[in-house]
């Protein structure tokens, strides 16, 4: 970036946002991000000049966001380092940045970038016109100091956008201490509201116990001893045998429909014998209606 433009650089002002949306690669990634409009701005730019826009401060693992670009002459669009930004703006500091997501010759567009990380970052515009000093200096002469207005402004408009998508936080759906017995202990959940839903179960127990998460009416059949237990371990890969102090998490299946936590002990045993069971689940609270429908099975 051309050093002459510092002066004008340290005129800017500099707004925080976080207009950004966090897509990691987990189970919730698969569903759809609306992007809806948020604050905008319109800047006139000189030749040469540079604009900070918003800052961006997305969560660990960095995020995405999203801009509408209209602008009268070319611009370059780039991310550049807040902090980096921030000590440019000293007095005498040299204007030394790292840009990503480089974008020349902008006029129109729809501008993203997936910011890497949570050290902030500040969208950047620049104005690819050329300074007419020479020009100036001539006519300011002639006319004074209100040369300037010969000078067409190079008209910028920035439409910011807010993420919108499901969020999702753990919640606990079961907490209970019980007598086990010889029978089959079963604990009908919940219907799962998208895939790859996470539950995580723990487990205490003096004897070693078998503990499987099944569809409901697997687990019924189960229960009812019309399906052989062997059999309904084969139809889930949430299973754990031998189970006396332990922690595990599975993920749902949406097209299973409700689901069952089932638990029985692994040997014979006498006298009075009690086991602990802690289920939480992550679940949508926010957005829900953006969750992606479940697939046919």
């Amino acid at each position: 970036m051309d050093p002459a433009n510092t002066s004008s650089m340290r005129n800017l002002s500099i707004f925080a946002a976080l207009l950004f949306c966090v897509l990691a690669a987990n189970s919730h990634a698969q569903n759809p991000v609306i992007w809806t409009a948020a604050n905008s701005e319109n800047i006139p730019l000189e030749p040469a000049s540079l604009h900070a826009g918003r800052v961006y401060s997305p969560a660990v693992g960095g995020g995405d966001m999203h801009v509408q670009i209209d602008s009268r002459y070319p611009v370059t669009v780039a991310m550049t380092w807040a902090d980096e930004w921030n000590a440019a703006m000293r007095p005498g500091a040299p204007a030394n940045f790292s840009f990503l997501c480089v974008k020349e010759h902008v006029t129109s567009t729809i501008y993203e970038c997936h910011l890497p990380s949570d050290r902030p970052m500040i969208i950047t515009f620049r104005d690819e016109r050329r300074p007419e000093k020479p020009v100036l200096s001539t006519i300011g002469v002639i006319l004074g100091p209100g040369a300037r207005q010969f000078i067409s402004p190079n008209s910028l408009h920035i439409q910011y956008y807010n993420c919108v998508q499901p969020e999702f936080s753990w919640r606990r759906i079961l907490n209970e201490k019980y007598e086990v017995t010889t029978a089959p202990k079963v604990y009908s959940l919940m219907t799962p509201d998208h895939d790859g839903q996470e539950l995580s179960v723990k487990i205490k127990s003096p004897i070693p116990l078998t503990v499987a998460l099944l569809p409901s009416h697997l687990a019924d059949q189960v229960y009812d001893k019309t399906v052989t237990l062997t059999d309904a371990l084969d139809q889930t890969g949430c299973k754990e045998r031998g189970v006396q102090s332990m922690s595990f998490n599975c993920t749902f299946n949406v097209a299973h429909g409700t689901q069952t936590l089932l638990i029985l002990p692994d040997i014979d045993f006498s006298g009075h014998k009690k086991a602990t069971v802690e289920v939480n689940t992550v679940e949508c609270v926010e957005h829900c209606e953006l969750l992606s429908p479940p697939a046919n099975p």
